[in-house]
């Protein structure tokens, strides 16, 4: 790597003599690729075009035969070839042909000038009669990116994977469509995106732990947000019926295919509506944007083709546990004895599981999770844990909550939020106990947010939807790290902190 790193400063060197870079200012291309290849489409085999264009790109191969020269040039849109000549040159010309001919690698950048010609094999090209070095590239692109045994060069080094493989670069061209969609689609039906904080005094509206940082001016303790969800619900009191955040947020917890400690969601409120209200939204909301995204409602996901057309399935975490375990958890009358039937079907119990609703959920993350393939809102949860949910109208200990699993993960988390402040405070107290007690990832007491519903927040609807696991179910991807663009990963150590890319 060094001495091909070495040969290739010195060629940036002689381009520097030769005043041709090797870092310009700029170029005008009058093209992009696609453009160019679907407006002379028309151009038959073997003929020329005498339309002066001009390209700009990343060389990405090479082939020097004596007197002619083939390279391909991409840009953001596509590719097209580069045919270069000696033969009917002057010897003045000649120069710039030997110039990039043995000063141009693969991985730089380059501007051409020329006509278009078609080749006999149906290539449509550009013959070019100038060229300038944009930049000179240091490093040598990969040869056999794809058959890297360690993959986790490919998230550490994301420009080389997006050079050399246009799947990921279609990956985040339809993240970007799925975000701009969602937006498109709430701002239609008149919600506001109002950005709330991300640096918060007290973490809420969910259970995560949070990254803890400080303030010095103000010698203040603070944390990255877990959620928007309470601020949001602010809004919602101060007057905005409809209100939406698409962004960031952090929680300090593992990272798997399905964890990033620095994710997106959208939290969605609307007044006047519930947690029904909610599923229809969603199911709605998801079923136009994946057409509008993948052209279809019905996409292929690791072997598996998933219907995201509405309606979609509903049905209550108890009969879903039913069915899956033969345990019917309302006939539980104390916690030791849900325990013991569950220890008695071989599933796990957790100590901190001290109630028959989070015994419910273990069971149900257990055994019926990851069997929810086709798009399923599991809903009429715990109201243990559920501490912002607004209490079940007809199911005494449960509450009016959704959660949608496609592929057996979770996609979105909705409710009937809590309007009763005297409720609330009690609920986020149990929390704090918790928190007090060991529990990391219990909330605490937010006494502003407890105040702004002493104000009074209308009967009002909630959800959050994980953006990157949406991408990825929209892209067949298996790993959040393939739809993050950075995602966070362990430090490399020494041996490995200087990788080939060859």
């Amino acid at each position: 790597m060094s001495e091909l790193r070495a040969t290739r400063l010195e060629k940036a060197n002689a381009l520097k003599d030769l005043d041709q870079g090797p870092y310009a200012l700029g170029f005008q291309p009058s093209h992009r690729m696609q453009a160019l290849q679907a407006d002379h489409a028309d151009l038959p085999n073997g003929a020329e075009r005498d339309v002066t264009v001009s390209v700009a790109g990343r060389v990405m191969t090479r082939r020097v035969m004596g007197k002619l020269a083939f390279f391909t040039l991409a840009d953001e849109t596509g590719t097209i070839q580069l045919f270069l000549e000696k033969a009917g040159l002057d010897a003045q010309q000649e120069g710039w042909f030997k110039q990039i001919t043995s000063l141009v690698d693969a991985g730089d950048w380059i501007g051409v000038t020329g006509i278009l010609r078609r080749t006999d094999r149906g290539e449509l090209s550009v013959k070019v009669s100038d060229w300038k070095m944009l930049t000179k590239s240091l490093q040598p692109l990969p040869d056999k990116w794809h058959g890297l045994a360690d993959v986790e060069k490919r998230y550490r080094q994301r420009y080389l994977d997006l050079v050399v493989s246009p799947e990921t670069r279609e990956t985040f061209r339809r993240r970007a469509g799925l975000v701009s969609g969602i937006r498109r689609w709430l701002d239609a039906r008149d919600f506001l995106e109002i950005e709330t904080p991300v640096l918060q005094s007290e973490p809420g509206g969910a259970d995560a732990r949070p990254f803890e940082t400080h303030h010095n001016a103000l010698d203040l303790p603070l944390t990255l947000r877990i959620a928007t969800e309470l601020h949001l619900k602010r809004l919602v009191v101060g007057g905005f019926e409809r209100v939406y955040e698409l962004g960031r947020i952090f929680r300090n917890e593992g990272i798997s295919t399905r964890h990033n400690p620095e994710f997106t969601t959208v939290e969605i409120y609307q007044a006047y509506s519930d947690y029904i209200g909610m599923m229809e939204l969603t199911e709605q909301m998801i079923a136009s944007v994946c057409q509008d995204v993948c052209g279809t409602t019905t996409i292929h996901y690791q072997g598996t083709d998933i219907d995201l057309k509405a309606p979609w399935r509903r049905a209550t975490m108890h009969d879903l546990v039913r069915d899956a375990t033969g345990l019917d958890f309302t006939s539980f009358s104390s916690r030791e004895e849900a325990a013991a039937a569950m220890k008695a079907q071989g599933l796990h119990v957790p100590e901190l599981a001290d109630s028959v609703g989070r015994l419910l959920n273990e069971a149900f993350e257990q055994a019926v999770e990851s069997t929810l393939i086709q798009p399923t809102f599991v809903t009429d949860y715990p109201v243990e844990i559920s501490p912002l949910a607004r209490p079940h109208r007809s199911k005494p200990g449960l509450v009016e909550r959704f959660e949608l699993f496609i592929v057996g993960r979770e996609h979105a988390n909705a409710f009937s939020e809590l309007t009763d402040p005297v409720d609330q405070r009690e609920r986020l107290e149990a929390q704090q106990e918790r928190k007090a007690a060991g529990d990391l990832e219990a909330q605490g007491l937010d006494e502003d947010f407890v105040t702004a519903l002493e104000v009074g927040m209308p009967p009002t609807g909630g959800l959050g939807i994980g953006i990157d696991r949406l991408v990825m179910l929209l892209t067949d991807s298996p790993s959040i790290r393939d739809v993050i663009a950075f995602p966070l990963l362990r430090p490399e150590s020494r041996t490995e902190a200087a990788p080939s890319v060859g």
